[in-house]
């Protein structure tokens, strides 16, 4: 079949989710509408992450069953299968199904609207002018028609009985044939940091609160936590134009993951967007004063901001597993194959799981457990989820970084290459490469 009468295909950045739709191309990238995959030049970077052309792969929409354009049942539907939790996992676990069964009857529970939007998309939408609305790519009412889901939006999950196959909520109890727990992780905040004067960016919600605060012009902003979300947040509120400081208990940023010479890299590409980082100190406390926040470091350092922001980790909420007598492991722990819990009739997905005692809070994974989960739940056969470590990707757009395989701190790391633009390095293990990292754009192969 010659290229016109291809049809359309998409392809998936397996660093951020972005797809790229052939048909639509990327005009802001300089990608007409209809440029095939292949035409694409090799310098093209992902318009949200800045990866290469290397790092996208042909992705392949589940064929999900469309329903009539109803409204969805706004109250409890006995003898569904429940999904709790209407972020990307969430989603994801409802699409597999509907992939594999277009009547089976679904509820999904979640706390908020349930609005369909991409979560890696918050941490570099500030330099996009991107907002809540453009943001959100279906609305939950309209995803729920679509697959012909039971909405339960604004509902909180207070109990669970497995013994009775129950799930109390503040809509009602739901009798339920399956579970799926997809409610992901809250962020994990230190006593120090107030709730009342810290931003936290896990949802959307929390990120249309930060843009609406920093609108007007350029503010102070302090990062607290230099891990992936915090480097990256930086990042994208320095290319907003906002004066940043970042701060960290670790003497650079991502130290406790990368190798020193890749914390020097990152270090001096942040300070080059104007970032200020402050490590090897922890904040000691913050208060409102003077119109903004001011906060005082361990170290004896002080500063006055206009807005601070947290990350400083996740963690999952550990009440409704625990009330179920779910196993708890830093996360819900489940089977590496089958995704299901200790309980009968439960599984779960996404960033509140727990495989062999390490959280599993990466996007990459979520499409392979959803559609495990699925076809267990359905009865349908398939060779399982088989968790292996996932690639780590920072979405920093001038400096791309990205870790694969299973990195051991008390290995030494092996440098590959090393110039002013690339750094490649990798760990070995009894002759074998056990961990690859890459920071920077690579040589270009027809580089003399």
């Amino acid at each position: 079949m010659s290229a016109p009468e291809r049809p359309w295909r998409q392809y998936i950045c397996l660093a951020c989710g972005l797809i790229y739709d052939e048909e639509l191309g990327d005009p802001d990238g300089g990608l007409p509408p209809g440029t095939r995959f292949e035409d694409i030049p090799d310098d093209w970077e992902c318009p949200l992450c800045g990866v290469g052309i290397s790092d996208f792969e042909l992705y392949e929409p589940p064929a999900a069953a469309m329903h009539p354009p109803e409204a969805p049942a706004a109250r409890p539907v006995d003898d569904s299968i429940v999904v709790v939790g209407a972020g990307i996992a969430g989603w994801s676990q409802v699409e597999a199904l509907r992939a594999l069964d277009r009547d089976v009857p679904i509820t999904l529970v979640t706390a908020c609207q349930g609005d369909v939007y991409h979560k890696p998309e918050l941490s570099v939408a500030l330099s996009r002018g991107l907002d809540a609305p453009a943001l959100a790519r279906e609305s939950g009412a309209d995803a729920a028609r679509r697959l012909g889901v039971t909405l339960l939006a604004n509902t909180f999950a207070v109990g669970l009985s497995p013994a009775l196959k129950q799930l109390r909520t503040t809509r009602g109890t739901l009798t339920y044939r399956a579970l799926v727990l997809a409610h992901g992780a809250r962020p994990a905040l230190p006593p120090v940091l107030p709730e009342t004067l810290c931003w936290r960016i896990n949802h959307l919600h929390g990120w249309a609160g930060l843009q609406a605060a920093l609108e007007g012009g350029a503010r102070r902003v302090a990062v607290v936590g230099a891990g992936m979300i915090g480097c990256e947040l930086a990042e994208d509120l320095a290319h907003a134009g906002h004066a940043v400081t970042l701060i960290d208990q670790q003497e650079g940023p991502l130290a406790n993951l990368l190798p020193a010479p890749a914390v020097r890299r990152l270090a001096r590409h942040l300070a080059d967007l104007g970032v200020t980082f402050l490590g090897g100190t922890r904040v000691a406390g913050v208060r409102a004063a003077d119109g903004g926040r001011h906060i005082t470091l361990e170290d004896g350092h002080r500063l006055h901001v206009d807005q601070v922001v947290a990350a400083t980790g996740l963690v999952t909420e550990p009440r409704l597993a625990r009330q179920a007598g779910l196993a708890f492991d830093r996360g819900i722990v489940v089977d590496g194959d089958t995704l299901a819990t200790s309980q009968p009739g439960i599984h779960a997905l996404g960033d509140c799981i727990s495989i062999d005692g390490a959280p599993c809070r990466f996007i990459e994974p979520i499409p392979r457990q959803a559609e495990a989960i699925a076809h267990h739940l359905l009865g349908l056969a398939h060779p399982g989820y088989g968790h292996r470590p996932p690639v780590v990707r920072l979405k920093t757009r001038r400096l791309p970084i990205v870790l694969r395989g299973a990195p051991n701190p008390d290995l030494a790391w092996e440098v590959e290459h090393d110039d002013d633009d690339y750094l490649a390095m990798r760990q070995q293990q009894n002759g074998e490469t056990t961990a690859r990292l890459a920071v920077g754009r690579p040589p270009r192969r027809d580089a003399a």
